[in-house]
């Protein structure tokens, strides 16, 4: 494994020198990474498959799609290509990880790019006229993987960020609001919450963990899901996506910044992985050799839902 140290302003140098040594040495076919639009206004992701258009990857606090959703079976065009190589912050690296243990993808069919962050931040953007301050998510102010964990070559230096001791953020205040409600008052939330849902499925699509070949919601012999945007299927499908990703979810958040209807989709997957933490003592998108917790059994399991 390398480490090249940067600088953070340098960071973009040596990433592009990086990829245009990868492509020309023929030892990667294609480079996903981030890029500006045409416009210069917003960071998208980019592939590139050219040693002289490396020069378009950048690397900044705007570079929030976790891109291994390109390494999954939904984007077999990529695959076409030939061996990719990966620009990966730590968290999008612990979806690699999961990838990786689920035999989605062998460790050395993908080069991985690990880049040391600093945090990202969501976008301002003009909503009403009004313009939105840009925010740090919950996942960067409790980040413990800004210098990646799992990787070929590492870009940057370690960050001095430390994570707190207990985690703090929106995210887990509402978690806390919701557990000291009654069932009736979840039960409530949530339908109202959910009652929103236009089954666009943007959260299956941008999810590199939603990687069936077929989804459940396309299967309708019988028809498990309601497939128009009734409460009873609103309810069954953000709720067997939840339980889905249950042990697997890595809570990079890309579910509910895609959802159009700001569904808070972190609420249950977060609290899936309390859940997942406490009665099994398991992170997911650590360690690329263990199994998530719900296909293995182990005699060490807690029996306390055993009534």
């Amino acid at each position: 494994m390398e480490r090249l140290g940067a600088a953070q302003d340098n960071m973009e140098n040596v990433l592009r020198k990086k990829a245009k040594d990868l492509l020309s040495s023929g030892e990667v076919k294609v480079v996903i990474g981030y890029g500006f639009n045409r416009r210069g206004t917003h960071v998208t992701p980019v592939f590139i498959t050219k040693p002289e258009d490396a020069d378009k990857l950048v690397f900044n606090p705007r570079c929030v799609n976790n891109l291994s959703v390109y390494l999954t079976r939904k984007f077999k065009d990529i695959h076409a290509i030939g061996r990719p190589a990966i620009v990966a912050k730590g968290c999008d690296i612990k979806n690699v990880v999961v990838l990786i243990a689920e035999a989605q993808l062998k460790r050395e069919d993908v080069y991985i790019i690990g880049m040391a962050c600093n945090g990202i931040v969501y976008r301002q953007e003009l909503w009403k006229g009004e313009l939105k301050p840009e925010i740090m998510p919950t996942k960067c102010a409790n980040c413990d993987v800004r210098y990646p964990h799992l990787y070929d070559c590492v870009l940057g230096d370690k960050p001095a960020f430390v994570p707190p001791d207990k985690p703090v953020g929106m995210v887990f205040d509402k978690i806390a609001a919701l557990d000291e409600m009654d069932s009736a008052g979840r039960w409530a939330f949530w339908i109202k919450e959910f009652s929103r849902c236009i089954k666009c499925y943007a959260c299956r699509q941008v999810c590199s963990l939603c990687y069936c070949e077929r989804c459940i919601t396309e299967k309708n012999m019988p028809q498990w899901i309601e497939t128009s945007a009734h409460p009873r299927g609103n309810l069954s499908w953000n709720l067997t996506r939840a339980m889905h990703l249950a042990g697997r979810c890595t809570f990079c958040g890309e579910c509910e910044r895609s959802c159009p209807v700001n569904i808070p989709l972190n609420l249950v997957n977060k609290k899936l992985i309390q859940v997942t933490e406490e009665s099994f003592g398991f992170r997911s998108g650590y360690d690329e050799k263990a199994h998530p917790p719900m296909i293995v059994f182990s005699p060490d399991d807690k029996e306390n839902f055993i009534k």
